[in-house]
């Protein structure tokens, strides 16, 4: 059986680390992901978000302060200042055909961010 998101695009709101795109798409070098990072935060202190989902190692880097890789980091939760944040594969990732577990893997990961989100009332998080 097949299942899905039954999220309304109103309830999500998409930013990314850094405002323009490297040369080459290349993944962002420090010092652009703290100059940006400065942009990122402050929109994310305006939204006050329930949750985040990191979509990749860039993402979870730059709000988490880690250094170890997604694997590592996706899975379970973390906080960023008072924000749960849940880290997990980048959509890119996940198109490659051989990456059927880390599909399933991601999907885990969204339904965790999901049951926090939408759960009334909200439950404590576990894995910390």
């Amino acid at each position: 059986a097949k299942e899905g998101m039954s999220v309304r695009r109103d309830d999500v709101y998409i930013c990314n680390v850094v405002k323009c795109r490297p040369p080459k798409n290349r993944t962002p070098e420090p010092d652009e992901m703290e100059i940006c990072g400065q942009f990122l935060f402050r929109q994310l202190n305006v939204i006050r978000p329930r949750a985040i989902c990191a979509l990749g190692s860039t993402a979870a880097r730059a709000l988490l302060g880690a250094k170890e890789g997604i694997t590592k980091l996706r899975g379970r939760w973390h906080m960023w200042r008072d924000i749960p944040v849940m880290p997990t594969y980048h959509p890119s990732y996940l198109l490659r055909p051989y990456n059927q577990n880390a599909k399933r893997e991601a999907w885990e990961d969204l339904k965790k961010v999901l049951h926090y989100v939408y759960d009334e009332p909200p439950r404590p998080l576990p894995d910390f």
